[in-house]
């Protein structure tokens, strides 16, 4: 599996302007909900009722929130940049600034684990996180999110 499979250039926010949990999860809801056909509030409450179990904030500036949805096709995921950084209870207490949301299709089992493993090896290098919250746009953070996805 490959990021690039279920991430699309218009699920890419480049500019959060969520200062919280709630909002910063809605923000990602909305380019899938949109891209799908469903309800922004029913993929961000999804993605709610999960942060609610437990933080997704993996440290070094990093969350990946996800969850099941009912009526979703396929596994879809969206990226986003918070340059204030978010306080989003991230295990080492700093502030999260790259999310990855990833939207499950309800029956989804192994394919849901792969893909949060994949965010995960994806993410794990300082430098490729220093060059997304570097990018000028979302655009030049997707194509970053493609190149380093093909030599992983």
């Amino acid at each position: 599996m490959h990021i690039a499979d279920i991430l699309r250039p218009g699920c890419v926010v480049a500019e959060l302007s969520g200062a919280s949990v709630a909002s910063v999860l809605a923000e990602l809801a909305r380019p899938v909900a949109a891209m799908a056909g469903l309800d922004a509030g029913t993929l961000s409450a999804g993605l709610l009722a999960r942060e609610r179990l437990g933080s997704t904030g993996i440290g070094e500036g990093v969350a990946v929130p996800h969850c099941k949805v009912p009526g979703l096709g396929s596994l879809t995921a969206a990226m986003g940049r918070s340059r204030e950084g978010v306080d989003f209870r991230a295990l080492d207490g700093k502030p999260t600034r790259l999310f990855v949301a990833l939207f499950a299709p309800e029956r989804a089992g192994a394919e849901h684990l792969q893909a949060l493993a994949r965010v995960s090896r994806l993410l794990k290098r300082p430098e490729f996180r220093k060059a997304l919250l570097e990018a000028p746009d979302a655009d030049g953070m997707y194509r970053l999110v493609v190149d380093e996805d093909g030599r992983l």
